[in-house]
C-alpha cells in the first residue's frame, strides 16, 4: 500500500509552496484538493493524475468530511499515491485530525508536509508585523467559523488578534470585542484573497471597519486587530515606488500557467486579473504519442516547442513505465527559456535552444545537416503553426508529428475579467500567444456588442511578432511588444510602457 501525503499548499501559487510539497504533487496519482488551493498548483501533477475537488466553502455545497475520508482510504488501498492538498498548513484549522484518524483506522501509511499558513504570511506580505517590541509581545490566531463559542473576554485582552474565516461575522466580532473593553479606535485590517492576484485590503478601526466593507465581498479573508496594523504605513512607501503600482493588468494565459507571469507583474507592483483564454487538456487519443514512444530508437531528434509539450510527453513516458535511458541517443531541441526550464525539471538538458526563442529560427540554428534526419515532434493537437514542420521537411528531414495535448477555448469569460473590462478598470492586456488573442476575442465578443469600444484606452501588449500579427488582425493594434520573446521580456516591455 502506498503512502498518503497531507500537504500544505501555502497561500497561493508555486512561490509559496515548499519544495517537499511540490515534489509530492509532481508524483501524485490522485490529488484531492480544497476549494482555496490555487489552480496553478494542480498543473504540477502529472497529466494522468486524477484530480478531485473536495472543497468546503461557507454558503456553498461542500464535500462532507466523511466522503473525503473515504476517498483517501479508497485510493490508498488501490496502491495509488494520494496527495491531500490543503490551503495553508494542514494543521491550522485544516480538519486534518479526522483524516488522519480515518487513515489510521484503515492501516494506511501517511505523512504530513507542512505549508505556509495564511495566518502568518498574509499579514507579513501586507506590511503588518504580528509582534513588535513596543506594540505586541504576542498574538492569538482563531477561526470565527463558530463565533458564538469563543471566549470574547479573553480575546479582547490580547494585544494582537488574527482571525480566519471571519468575513461573515465581522459585525459580531467587532461588537463583541468592544463590549469586552477593546477600544473602538483599535486598528483593524481586513485582507481578502491575501497573497493572490486579486488581493484587496481595507484598514479601519473596530468602530468603522464593518460599515466600511458592508457592501463588499469579504471572504475569504484574514482579519488583523491590534496596534501593529498602524505599522503598515512604514512599508507602504516601498510598494508605492514600484513601477506598476496602481496599474491593473489582465493576463490571458491558461489557469495552470498564469502564476509565473502573475508573480512577475506583481513584483513590479501591478494588480493582476487572470482571465484564462486557454484550457490545456490531454489529447483526444494517446495512440499516436504512445506509438512514437514505443519506437524512440527510430528517431534522431526530439523537438519540444512549449512547456506543455514537455510536460505531456515526459508524463506519458512515466505513465508507460518507459526507461528514461531510452532517450539517451536522442538529441533534444527546445524553443524558449521557459520550455528549457521545464525540461530540466525532468532532469533533461536540451542540445539546442534557438537564440530568438521562436520556432521559426530553429531550422536556421540547427547544428546538423537535416537530410535524412528522423524528428519526433510532440505538439498541440490542433491550431499550432505549421512553419516549423514545413521548413524541416523542405530541408529533407522526416518529421513525425504526434498530438501530445489539446489547447482549447474556455466555455466562458472569467466574470471578474469581464466586469473589470466593462467598468474600465484594466490598464493593459497581456498576450503570450496568438491563440490567446483569438480566444480572448471570441470570449469577449460573445458578451459585448463592440469589442473595440470596450478596449478603448486599454494597452494591448504582445510577447512577440506572431502574437502581434494576430492582435492587429483582430484587435486592430498593438501598443507594446516585447524585445525578448519571453514572459520576463513581456513584463519588462509593459513596465517600460
Amino acid at each position: 500500500m502506498t503512502k498518503v501525503y497531507l500537504v500544505g499548499a501555502g497561500i497561493g501559487g508555486e512561490a509559496y509552496l515548499t519544495q517537499q510539497a511540490r515534489d509530492c504533487i509532481a508524483k501524485a496519482d490522485v490529488l484531492i484538493y480544497d476549494a482555496l488551493v490555487d489552480a496553478s498548483l494542480l498543473a504540477i501533477a502529472p497529466s494522468s493524475c486524477v484530480r478531485i475537488l473536495a472543497g468546503k466553502r461557507g454558503g456553498a455545497k461542500s464535500t462532507p468530511q466523511a466522503e473525503i475520508n473515504r476517498l483517501l482510504v479508497y485510493y490508498a488501498q488501490q496502491n495509488q499515491q494520494v496527495v491531500r492538498l490543503k490551503s495553508g498548513d494542514p494543521f491550522i484549522f485544516g480538519r486534518s485530525r479526522e483524516e488522519v484518524e480515518a487513515l489510521q483506522a484503515a492501516n494506511c501509511p501517511f505523512e504530513i508536509i507542512p505549508g505556509l499558513s495564511s495566518a502568518l504570511t498574509v499579514p507579513l506580505l501586507t506590511g503588518i508585523p504580528l509582534t513588535d517590541k513596543y506594540l505586541s509581545q504576542g498574538f492569538g490566531v482563531i477561526t470565527a467559523h463558530s463565533p458564538e463559542t469563543l471566549n470574547w473576554s479573553a480575546l479582547a485582552g490580547l494585544e494582537t488578534l488574527v482571525i480566519l474565516m471571519g468575513g461573515r461575522s465581522l459585525e459580531l466580532i467587532t461588537a463583541q470585542l468592544q463590549q469586552q473593553g477593546k477600544p473602538p479606535e483599535t486598528p483593524v485590517a481586513l485582507i481578502r484573497n491575501g497573497g493572490r492576484s486579486d488581493q484587496e485590503i481595507w484598514t479601519g478601526t473596530l468602530a468603522d471597519i464593518a460599515a466600511q466593507t458592508a457592501d463588499r465581498k469579504r471572504s475569504p479573508c484574514i482579519i488583523v486587530i491590534g496596534e501593529v496594523v498602524r505599522l503598515r504605513a512604514l512599508f507602504q512607501p516601498m510598494a508605492e515606488c514600484l513601477p506598476l503600482t496602481g496599474k491593473t493588468i489582465l493576463v490571458t494565459r491558461s489557469a495552470s500557467q498564469s502564476q509565473t507571469f502573475t508573480n512577475l507583474l506583481q513584483n513590479e507592483g501591478a494588480k493582476v486579473i487572470e482571465m484564462p483564454a486557454l484550457e490545456i487538456r490531454p489529447p483526444s487519443s494517446w495512440q499516436l504519442l504512445d506509438d512514437a514512444i514505443a519506437h524512440l530508437e527510430d528517431f534522431d531528434w526530439l523537438i519540444l516547442t512549449s512547456s506543455n509539450g514537455v510536460k505531456y510527453f515526459c508524463d506519458r513516458l512515466t505513465r508507460l513505465n518507459k526507461d528514461w535511458r531510452e532517450l539517451s541517443h536522442l538529441k533534444i531541441a527546445v524553443v524558449g527559456k521557459k520550455t528549457a526550464a521545464t525540461l530540466k525539471k525532468y532532469h533533461l538538458n536540451p542540445d539546442l535552444i534557438p537564440p530568438n526563442f521562436i520556432a521559426d529560427s530553429l531550422v536556421e540554428a540547427f547544428p546538423e545537416s537535416l537530410p535524412g534526419k528522423q524528428i519526433l515532434f510532440p505538439r498541440v493537437e490542433t491550431g499550432g503553426r505549421e512553419v516549423l514542420v514545413k521548413e524541416l521537411t523542405q530541408q529533407e528531414a522526416t518529421v513525425t508529428e504526434v498530438p501530445a495535448y489539446q489547447s482549447v477555448c474556455p466555455d466562458q469569460i472569467a466574470p471578474e475579467a469581464l466586469t473589470a473590462l466593462q467598468q474600465r478598470k484594466v490598464d493593459a492586456i497581456a498576450f503570450a500567444s496568438s491563440k490567446t488573442v483569438r480566444h480572448f476575442y471570441d470570449l469577449l465578443a460573445a458578451e459585448v456588442q463592440d469589442v473595440a469600444a470596450v478596449l478603448t484606452g486599454v494597452a494591448i501588449a504582445s510577447i512577440g511578432p506572431q502574437t502581434s500579427e494576430t492582435c492587429r488582425e483582430l484587435l486592430h493594434r498593438v501598443d507594446v511588444e516585447a524585445e525578448e520573446y519571453t514572459l520576463e521580456g513581456l513584463t519588462e516591455a509593459i513596465t517600460n510602457y
